[in-house]
């Protein structure tokens, strides 16, 4: 663009300074005041923490306007009513010291009038002006004029279409660029759409359904900020280098509530590098594999075929099957996790063992009855309790697991794995069987399942110190062999537990508060039950149904935004409908689709088209808006295809300057042609969701060898120029136009 001086930009510019001075100014006055409380002396907690939360406060003011200083002001809009001021639009909302709006914040009701006027319906709207700036500086000034007459005062006039293709034919940097400036009607209204239930944004490759997606992170945060800012955002895209790719839009649209994750990252603690076949990852996505984690879980739950002994101050016990199973039936019966249920297991048991001892030092040489009386097998209870050995006996029935231990010791048998996967197939038993040793990133989702079932280890050991389990001990003891109607407050505990209407209302509340002054998303990093107030999916085709349901678990109210592509759908469980997802959840979804392809220029649409259509998907077909003027090519390598790989990159390179250049091949392929500079060289997985200006294509019958839908998101990463380097000629659906 043109960064010539003329008059409009000249008047923008002084409005723009006003803008970042006032910017500086608010900057400054949050450095004092963070500096000021820093330095303040405090005396007792309550002063501490004060201090502590004008500390946080200063410096996330301090981190937002940082954020918004790229881009700082986009837009303004100047009305038929002459009387109506100007309103300019921005990343945030500022006001003057006397109160005056100066920016108007994108995401405002006041701020959608910039997406939504059109010449048609110009709702009372003149010109809409679209400012170009780099840094701190106007490049250059565009009008939208919606009303004729206000042509004349307009120093460059564009078609309501020309700032949306100016940033579409501009060079790719390797990280995405937010659409705050040219969002699209129909975007807009999926980004402002009703927090409540599951929004679906069904979009084929380039239509801008990964951006919308982010953008209404935004946007709730803003328009909810009470409801989400102590929850915040989930944020699931389908890899890491997605995630980089995606890492700056949100801060540069002011938010920082939000966690990106992938769905592998999702347990706090786990590295998922484990190798691991599709097949294998099949079975483990699959929904069956709940009920096999929740019978794992309870094989561990063990009642012994024969009465076991157990010595005790020179005097033989037993364990005994009937009350083992009366102790497993009345610790299950309390609708406990696994770990939080064993000490009532443990009570149960060690009773018993106490009523047995009592019964034998205690009984009368002259057959009466017993001597001892409540409180001694109370105290004897509480021996036994503390008896390391006994501890260890009881412990091997019913032990205290984490997810890590469950899962690693179920997959490493055969005879557990029979035991609890019953409901599978011989064969996907046996996919299931491994030595112990790491984790792939299909298990995250198992040991997230197992987690649910066996509660949290560090927190049943809180619940349970020495002194409070002899008093318990003791209090159950006298329960039990009195036979009293204590029972009642057992059942009266476990209706409390399920009244889930009450309860996990007050404790979701509770666990959202932490009196450490960090980032929402600080917290919820390293809180695996963190609950969120909204989760936003891309990719979304690509979870298994075991991924869902750890999703599930981290937004209780069900809100979700969903963006995804049917066709483009090749993980190891694809669905061909979302109701195929979401029709076993009892959950208010609604889809809505982006039809127009703004990335994918219509030269490489017509070769991957062929391609979608070759693989049948009930999906509708993109409709690309621009060209690029590049007609996609074919360079058949023979034994050579690394070297042509090597040295087309250094041609494209060459044209593209500035732009960005990837590779995309199998797996395979891939790692040979790592060392290539100048070039992403990326699996077709690693490539799910991002963009380049220009994509080599490499040995496509291959990549289509491992199914059509891979090859059709390799095809469709190119914002301008495609490539094909084979070491034949091609015969994939829609290499005849090559």
């Amino acid at each position: 663009m043109s960064a010539a001086i003329t008059p409009a930009v000249k008047a923008e510019q002084t409005r723009l300074d006003g803008l970042y001075a006032r910017v500086d100014r608010l900057r400054d006055e949050a450095a004092e005041r963070l500096g000021e409380a820093g330095r303040r002396h405090v005396e007792n907690d309550q002063e501490r923490s004060q201090r502590d939360a004008e500390t946080l406060l200063y410096r996330r003011r301090i981190a937002l306007l940082d954020a918004v200083e790229e881009g700082l002001c986009f837009g303004r809009l100047d009305y038929v009513d002459a009387a109506e001021a100007p309103m300019y639009l921005g990343r945030i909302g500022i006001h003057a010291e006397g109160g005056e709006q100066l920016l108007v914040d994108w995401r405002s009701e006041a701020g959608r009038r910039f997406y939504l006027a059109t010449a048609a319906s110009p709702a009372g709207v003149r010109r809409r002006r679209h400012l170009h700036t780099k840094g701190r500086r106007i490049r250059s000034v565009n009008d939208e004029v919606l009303d004729l007459d206000a042509a004349a005062d307009s120093d460059s006039t564009i078609g309501s279409e020309g700032a949306l293709l100016a940033a579409l034919d501009a060079a790719r940097t390797g990280a995405m660029q937010d659409i705050v400036a040219t969002i699209q009607a129909e975007q807009d209204r999926i980004i402002r759409a009703p927090l409540e239930g599951v929004m679906i944004v069904d979009g084929a490759p380039g239509t801008g359904k990964t951006a919308v997606a982010l953008h209404r992170a935004a946007y709730l945060l803003y328009e909810h900020r009470e409801r989400l800012k102590r929850q915040g955002v989930l944020i699931i895209g389908p890899g890491r280098q997605f995630l980089r790719y995606i890492s700056d839009v949100l801060p540069g649209l002011a938010e920082t509530d939000v966690l990106l994750r992938t769905p592998s990252q999702l347990f706090p603690g786990i590295v998922a590098d484990r190798p691991e076949t599709e097949a294998v990852a099949a079975v483990k996505g699959r929904a069956v594999m709940a009920g096999v984690i929740a019978s794992a879980v309870a094989d561990r739950q063990v009642v012994p075929r024969e009465p076991l002994p157990v010595d005790f101050e020179g005097h033989e016990l037993w364990l005994r099957p009937e009350k083992i199973t009366s102790a497993r039936d009345a610790a299950r019966e309390t609708g406990l996790a696994h770990n939080e249920a064993r000490e009532t297991f443990h009570k149960r048991v060690i009773a018993d063992l106490a009523t047995q001892y009592a019964d034998i030092i205690g009984e009368d040489p002259l057959g009466g009855e017993n001597l001892l009386g409540l409180a001694d097998r109370a105290q004897f209870a509480v021996e036994i309790a503390s008896d390391a050995v006994i501890r260890g006996q009881i412990e091997e029935l019913w032990p205290e697991l984490t997810a890590e231990e469950l899962l690693e010791d179920l997959f490493a048998s055969r005879e557990r794995i029979a035991s609890a996967a019953a409901v599978l197939k011989k064969e996907a038993r046996a996919l299931l069987y491994r030595e112990p040793g790491g984790w792939s990133e299909a298990d995250v989702a198992l040991l997230d399942e197992a987690a649910e079932h066996l509660g949290d280890v560090e927190r049943a050991q809180r619940q349970s110190g020495p002194s409070a389990e002899q008093i318990a001990y003791a209090q159950d003891v006298l329960t039990i062999a009195a036979g009293s109607a204590s029972f009642d407050f057992e059942d009266e505990e476990s209706e409390l537990l399920q009244a889930t209407d009450v309860i996990d209302e007050f404790w979701l509340g509770e666990r959202q508060v932490d009196e450490r002054f960090v980032s929402v998303a600080e917290r919820a990093a390293a809180d695996r039950r963190w609950i969120f107030g909204h989760v936003i999916v891309d990719e979304a085709q690509e979870l298994s149904p075991m991924e869902w349901r750890a999703l599930m678990r981290r937004c209780v109210t069900r809100s979700f935004t969903v963006a995804g592509d049917l066709a483009q759908a090749a993980g190891p469980v694809a669905p061909t409908s979302w109701g195929e997802v979401f029709g076993d959840w009892d959950l208010d979804w609604r889809a809505e689709q982006l039809t127009v392809s703004y990335r994918t220029p219509k030269e490489i649409m017509n070769v991957a088209v062929r391609v979608l259509e070759a693989i049948g998907v009930d999906a509708a077909r993109p409709r690309s808006v621009r060209e690029s003027g590049h007609e996609p090519w074919l360079e058949v390598a023979g034994d050579h295809v690394d070297r042509v790989v090597e040295e087309q990159v250094a041609a494209e390179k060459a044209l593209v300057g500035d732009g960005s250049v990837a590779v995309v091949a199998t797996a395979e392929r891939a790692a040979g042609l790592a060392g290539i500079a100048d070039a992403s060289v990326l699996t077709v997985k690693q490539a799910k969701g991002l963009e380049f200006d220009s994509v080599i294509v490499v040995d496509p019958d291959a990549i289509a060898a491992t199914g059509l839908r891979n090859l059709y998101v390799a095809l469709t990463r190119a914002t301008k120029r495609l490539g094909v380097v084979a070491p034949d000629k091609p015969v994939f659906p829609g290499a005849e136009v090559l």
